[in-house]
């Protein structure tokens, strides 16, 4: 049988793989590491989040192809190194699942979600020992990801304001603070104490604050970019312009997206 045959099938993408790697194989593929390929799985995840954003089924499915592409070839690398198979990627996160869903394969009752991720954190943390709730998370994570991740971890065991409130309270009282500061220095860490307060709002109504602010940045994108079109019609350089100016022209562009 080709090894181009059944290629639905997760042995073949293996069997590919490993002839990429194979000493007659491709020269990029054989000669890259769990290191050099780290770029490459972080611009992977972007793309998935991407198409996740513009709700593309099509482009969904070849960019979880992409992803996909990444963890089998860290599990060939692995395996030349003696290190793990993928079987054994499988067996790990299979026998994690089973484990951290008592109320699906087991006869533990739940009553709703809140309830489920509260027994997670129970489950996760006997796996811990002594260590910090929030040590696995990986800090290299983007800023504001990572800020909502830990804050939605520590609300497992009841580490949170009462309701929103308190939250936008909370808010105020940073904005006064950094109002106040003088040195670069304080502002800075006052800053990051209210983009930190933000995300948590989000997190309260239920917003990925990283998604967020990527749509932030698109819509900025593009009413930035109609605003430069505006100028190259009116042969105006838009660097000539006052902020006055250049905020009108904003705003008319705004105004006309809105109709």
């Amino acid at each position: 049988m080709s090894l181009f045959e059944n290629l639905s099938q997760f042995s073949t993408l293996l069997d590919i793989i490993a002839k990429l790697r194979a000493p007659d194989g491709c020269p990029w593929d054989k000669e890259q590491t769990h290191a050099s390929l780290r770029g490459n799985l972080l611009e992977e995840c972007y793309e998935v989040l991407a198409v996740l954003d513009d709700g593309n089924g099509e482009n969904l499915c070849e960019e979880l192809g992409d992803l996909l592409l990444q963890i089998v070839l860290h599990a060939q690398i692995a395996r030349e190194a003696g290190e793990f198979e993928i079987s054994d990627v499988v067996q790990s996160i299979s026998r994690k699942l089973i484990q951290r869903h008592p109320h699906v394969f087991g006869s533990v009752k739940v009553k709703d979600a809140a309830e489920v991720l509260k027994n997670w954190e129970h489950s996760k943390q006997e796996e811990r020992g002594g260590s910090s709730m929030l040590a696995s998370l990986p800090r290299q994570m983007p800023a504001l990801a990572y800020s909502q991740a830990i804050q939605q971890r520590v609300v497992q065991v009841g580490f949170d304001w009462a309701d929103i409130d308190g939250v936008i309270d909370k808010l105020a009282e940073e904005v006064g603070e950094f109002k106040q500061t003088e040195s670069q220095e304080q502002k800075a860490e006052e800053f990051g104490d209210l983009l930190f307060t933000l995300v948590n709002i989000g997190r309260r109504l239920v917003f990925e604050s990283e998604a967020a602010l990527r749509e932030a940045n698109q819509n900025f994108y593009r009413r930035f970019s109609a605003v430069e079109e505006v100028c190259r019609q009116r042969r105006v350089n838009i660097a000539d312009l006052s902020f006055a100016e250049q905020n009108a022209l904003w705003e008319e562009v705004k105004r006309g997206g809105e109709e």
